[in-house]
């Protein structure tokens, strides 16, 4: 528990930003919902002990949208947003993103009974999801102005 006006530690994620190549050479994104609130997100989770931190964001990838594909080692940008632990407080979760250029999607996986998913354009994407900084994110992998 934080003092009234201090602000909690923040803890970090790591993020799989999942896209495709068209056919028409149009950049599309796959979004989630989040299994709490089902607001659209991408896939997300704790760093995985002996994992680097980009194939901890392809594991998350796997494990909540069943994709598996390239994932680039260096993060594409980071975004923050307040995360409601299961004891009901709230951290600070700052997330580094990786893309994940999608090569298959499994028939199953984990969590596939827990969410949603959705293929957008890009644009499409960075209007869908709440976070400015991940829309920005989101434009730029994809090279949208």
């Amino acid at each position: 528990m934080t003092a009234p006006g201090k602000a909690a530690a923040s803890r970090v994620q790591y993020a799989a930003l999942p896209y495709r190549v068209s056919a028409r050479a149009r950049t599309e994104i796959m979004l989630i919902t989040s299994r709490e609130t089902r607001r659209w997100i991408i896939p997300k989770g704790w760093p995985q002990k002996g994992r680097s931190p980009h194939r901890s964001a392809a594991r998350e990838a796997f494990e909540e949208a069943g994709v598996v594909g390239k994932v680039a080692r260096r993060s594409v940008g980071t975004f923050s947003y307040e995360k409601r632990l299961k004891n009901g407080g709230v951290t600070l979760c700052k997330v580094r993103v990786f893309a994940l250029q999608v090569q298959h999607q499994s028939l199953m996986w984990p969590e596939k009974k827990q969410r949603r998913i959705k293929w957008l354009s890009a644009r499409r994407a960075a209007k869908t999801v709440k976070d400015p900084s991940l829309s920005e994110i989101i434009l730029r992998v994809a090279g949208v102005k």
